[in-house]
């Protein structure tokens, strides 16, 4: 059995998303996403951040994670904090011994949709398809970061950047 976390990361909204692989079925666990309020001084904003994530990684011990590649279409200044928040997310996992997949968005729809070009609510119906799920997952980042689960659990070769 593997139980990994996919991550969805950002400053103002980080999903999450927790599957199990036994055999050939993939199993929903659980997801949910980490709030922070644009008011909160930045700092404070990533010690939120990370210990959210200490606390999600305890109380569901995942093996191995995955975390979706930095995305900045037209707006290079939203990158900044995004990557800072990665910085954070990828120290806890290191922390807990986890090895981390990068997974390019495009590689995470074709990976779930069978198509690089699927929108968000073509991936959100998908997960909830593969999953079983009586809804599709709110918010939006906890079901970008189920797919995200959903391709390491796959073993998706052609979704990673690099695999620890």
């Amino acid at each position: 059995m593997k139980r990994i976390i996919g991550i969805d990361p950002g400053l103002a909204s980080t999903g999450w998303g927790v599957v199990e692989r036994r055999g050939g079925k993939i199993r929903h666990v659980e997801h949910g996403s980490i709030e922070t309020k644009a008011d909160t001084p930045q700092a404070q904003r990533l010690l939120y951040i990370m210990d959210s994530v200490r606390q999600v990684l305890a109380t569901y011990k995942p093996s191995e994670s995955a975390v979706e590649t930095l995305y900045f279409g037209r707006n290079v200044s939203s990158a900044i904090p995004v990557a800072e928040a990665r910085g954070v997310i990828f120290a806890v996992l290191a922390e807990h011994g986890l090895p981390v997949r990068e997974l390019r968005p495009n590689a995470i729809k074709q990976g779930v949709t069978g198509s690089a070009n699927a929108d968000k609510k073509q991936v959100q119906a998908m997960v909830k398809i593969i999953l079983g799920l009586a809804d599709v997952p709110k918010p939006d980042h906890a079901a970008d970061a189920l797919a995200a689960a959903i391709c390491a659990a796959n073993d998706t070769a052609s979704s990673v950047v690099n695999k620890e």
